[in-house]
């Protein structure tokens, strides 16, 4: 296998690749334990190293003057193995840094990049936010999920941030997050969250809770340019605070504790609602509950419900959605 991706490395093919596009060089998938014998061309701008053996950096990739992209996921990366990034003045201008999917325990020092768009450290075994705050506040993207993170930190600095992934963490809190007035996407989900808290936030599009430990959905009122809110898997016993989200397209309280349909009237945008794995015994009332969504609905999930072991179950939803194309795994021409 290693002498199949030296001569990919080393090969024709590599090096018409090289003189077709200088600026990419995507070593991805080779299995590499380091770059010996690479040739790492002094006008890259992207360099993709993922799923590779790296447990260290190369020195070279340092003395990149136009580099704006670095992957290094899915390697075998520690502490020890990145810090030397952290004094690599020449390729300060870097822009997206990926690090997921390595052995890293802590938030690595970011000091020296000014215009870093997109960090991403998911999938790594960190436990505190610490060091965050020496990101720059040019950051748009940030990517935390699947570590051992106890509190949002370090992070309000962060004014131009549009994507927050923090989930698959242990999060117990909603906090700091009055300050992302730019902010498009929130993922919070498998965490340990017991109340909703936007902090004030009202322009997140975007807002994964599912798999907390939610047992009430009021929290989003103010969030008006909301359009997915996915909850599923929590405790919740009644839909409410929804009503004043009317740009909302993507509903799911699915595997929760539901007994109805409600607050739901005003969504007239509303698109795909997932209701399955609750406890909703008739179907009489939802016809109402959707009136201004009826015919814009195209899915709805309702299976293992009381009211979905009815004769009539299938005929009444197409009946009630006029423009439905999909019942929970039944898809209708």
């Amino acid at each position: 296998m290693e002498d199949e991706n030296e001569e990919a490395i080393n090969g024709d093919s590599m090096d018409e690749g090289l003189s077709s596009s200088p600026t990419l060089l995507d070593l991805s998938s080779f299995q590499l334990h380091d770059l010996d014998g690479v040739e790492l061309p002094s006008t890259l701008i992207e360099l993709d190293l993922t799923a590779n053996r790296l447990s260290a950096l190369d020195p070279r990739i340092g003395l990149l003057p136009q580099l704006k992209r670095l992957s290094l996921r899915q390697n075998l990366i520690d502490d020890a193995g990145v810090s030397p990034i952290s004094q690599w003045d020449a390729i300060s201008g870097l822009e997206e840094l990926v690090l997921r999917d390595n052995k890293l325990t802590k938030i690595p020092d970011m000091g020296i990049f000014k215009c870093l768009l997109v960090f991403d450290v998911s999938f790594n075994e960190i436990s505190s936010l610490h060091g965050l705050s020496r990101v720059s506040n040019t950051l748009k993207e940030l990517y935390v999920s699947k570590n051992e993170v106890t509190k949002m930190e370090e992070i309000d600095h962060f004014l131009e941030l549009t994507i927050l992934e923090l989930g698959s963490n242990r999060l117990r809190v909603m906090e700091n997050l009055q300050n992302f007035t730019n902010l498009q996407e929130l993922w919070l989900g498998r965490n340990r969250i017991k109340a909703v808290n936007l902090c004030g936030l009202t322009c997140v599009k975007k807002i994964s809770l599912q798999s907390n430990r939610l047992t009430s959905m009021t929290g989003f009122e103010g969030c008006v340019a909301l359009e997915e809110l996915y909850l599923s898997h929590n405790g919740i016993a009644k839909m409410e605070g929804l009503s004043t989200l009317v740009n909302l397209r993507v509903l799911d309280i699915s595997a929760n504790k539901l007994t109805s349909v409600d607050d739901i009237q005003n969504l007239s945008q509303l698109e795909d609602l997932w209701l399955n794995d609750n406890q909703i015994s008739s179907l009489e009332t939802l016809s109402e509950a959707v009136a201004s969504s009826r015919e814009k609905l195209t899915t709805i999930y309702l299976e293992r419900n009381p009211c979905a072991n009815s004769a009539s179950y299938f005929a009444t939803l197409r009946q009630i959605f006029p423009k439905i194309q999909q019942i929970d795994s039944e898809i209708f021409a």
